[in-house]
């Protein structure tokens, strides 16, 4: 017996031990984490349960059958944040650089296996040089089997991917099928094919950075959600968001109590819209000053900056916040910023997070720029993402709602549950100039002729009234009491249920 406890506790050294000291700080000196560390610092203190420390590969070739170390590049098992379970794998950049082998992959779709069972998140924290080149094959199909997981578990449970070093080539897409994924500045990067690889095909110069970095994927590409600064800011804010989560599809939201009154007026909400209807203000004062604790998680706060997502609560419940910003564009849709909101508004309705609407769109972004790229169908992912909704919509028209835009912004012609609007909303086809210039075309060289019937359209049409009268919007109320009435709409919603009719998918316009 005595003899096993020492073989056991040699063989947990080893695994504990990962590639030796000298890989390990040298990985501290690049400024990042061991594996091991990053799930101490994830989850709650001794909660953390390993899973196959002792898997090893099966390779015997290249001298592979020389070079075995306990748990073959990957650590895996389940714990609490915050008292929640979670699956977690971490990938060990200090075994093998991280390489997935066929070991390591049937390590990653055990905890996937049993997170779909047991219906909770699959949190995997990446720091690998991708496929190992010695096992072949063996190495991709251990990638497809992983794959094929991601797409079981979407909608099932919540997918997180924290990208904390190199993913590179076939890794790339595992993340790429998570519902998040958040990146480490200077440490991380993400591409299908390297900088090399690029300059011998397009002759084009590009250092691993602007290829594939952190900033590039949470500004210019929109693959990642958000970007940290270094490896114990991105585990603490990984904390800190997966508490808008619920453990699966079959859970509520969790509640967390505030001290936020529900019933909160703030007056300063009465003068955030400019008299002129050209000049912006800040969307995000509104949701800050609406939300509880002016707690708000933006996703993706660097990308498609036109539109605002993110997750905040109400009376203690999670809401998804979806809302056009003035201060870019306009406000106006366009390409990037529709497909954000859409997947945004398809996760939220998986996992039965409310989703909250605020409005002031003067239409889809004109130019060939857009039309060439495909806006057409782009932006019909926004508006099939909201029609097949089904968890409790609630939108407020703030300033402008104009034509196409209108409709896709959660209105109450896409089964919005509560559509609201404040006194200075200007719900229309189009904005007054516009229209008069098309409706009394043969009128345009008298100016003041034209002044007058664009101030008799304004007068009539740019407001909430129209649609008022319509059903369309369910009330006009002031814009101090938003929050109130929010929170009584959501209390009221709380108990909703809808089915879409029976059948084995939709086909969204991808």
């Amino acid at each position: 017996m005595q003899d096993i406890v020492r073989e056991l506790e040699k063989k947990r050294a080893a695994a504990e031990l990962g590639g030796g000291p000298q890989r390990i700080e040298a990985q501290h000196k690049k400024g990042k984490l061991t594996a091991r560390e990053r799930i101490e610092l994830l989850l709650d203190p001794g909660t953390f349960e390993e899973w196959d420390m002792f898997v090893e590969h099966r390779c015997v070739d290249f001298g592979m059958d020389q070079q075995s170390i306990p748990g073959d590049g990957v650590v895996t098992g389940y714990g609490t944040v915050n008292g929640r379970v979670v699956f977690v794998f971490s990938q060990d950049f200090t075994v093998f650089g991280g390489s997935l082998s066929e070991a390591h992959a049937e390590k990653i779709c055990k905890i996937m296996d049993h997170a779909i069972k047991v219906g909770a998140p699959v949190i995997g924290l990446n720091d690998s040089g991708g496929a190992r080149i010695q096992e072949g094959v063996a190495s991709l199909g251990g990638y497809a089997d992983v794959f094929q997981r991601n797409v079981l578990a979407s909608g099932v449970v919540p997918q997180i991917s924290l990208i904390m070093g190199p993913c590179a080539g076939g890794a790339v897409y595992s993340p790429a099928m998570t519902d998040f994924i958040f990146m480490v500045k200077d440490s991380s990067y993400m591409f299908v094919t390297g900088p090399d690889v690029v300059k011998t095909v397009t002759h084009e110069e590009v250092t691993h950075e602007e290829l594939g970095g952190a900033v590039t994927h949470s500004t210019v590409s929109g693959v990642a959600d958000r970007a940290f600064e270094n490896d114990v800011e991105a585990l603490a804010m990984l904390r800190r968001f997966i508490n808008y989560l619920p453990a699966n599809n079959r859970e509520p939201p969790p509640h967390r109590p505030t001290p936020d009154s529900a019933d909160r007026v703030e007056p300063s909400l009465d003068t955030l819209v400019p008299d002129s209807a050209t000049k912006p203000y800040d969307m995000k004062e509104l949701i800050l000053k609406t939300v509880d604790d002016t707690d708000f998680f933006e996703i993706q706060p660097e990308h498609a900056k036109n539109i605002i997502v993110g997750f905040g609560r109400m009376e203690g419940y999670p809401v998804g916040i979806v809302a056009n910003q003035p201060m870019v564009l306009a406000g106006c849709l366009d390409i990037k910023s529709s497909i954000k909101a859409a997947r945004f508004v398809r996760f939220c309705d998986a996992f039965g997070i409310p989703i909250l609407t605020f409005v002031d769109v003067p239409g889809f972004l004109p130019g060939t720029a857009q039309e060439y790229g495909g806006i057409i169908k782009h932006g019909s992912k926004l508006l099939y993402a909201y029609a097949e909704a089904t968890v409790p919509k609630i939108t407020l028209i703030t300033r402008k709602a104009y034509g196409g835009a209108y409709d896709v912004m959660a209105s109450k012609h896409l089964r919005g549950d509560v559509n609201v609007a404040w006194p200075s909303a200007e719900i229309a086809v189009m904005g007054p100039k516009g229209a008069v210039e098309i409706i009394f075309r043969k009128e345009l060289d008298d100016p003041e002729r034209i002044a007058e019937l664009t101030e008799d359209y304004r007068v009539k049409f740019a407001n909430p009234f129209i649609a008022g009268r319509r059903g369309f919007i369910d009330d006009v109320i002031m814009p101090r009491t938003t929050r109130k009435r929010i929170c009584r709409s959501l209390a009221m919603l709380r108990n909703k249920r809808l089915e879409n009719p029976w059948r084995k998918h939709g086909n969204i316009p991808l």
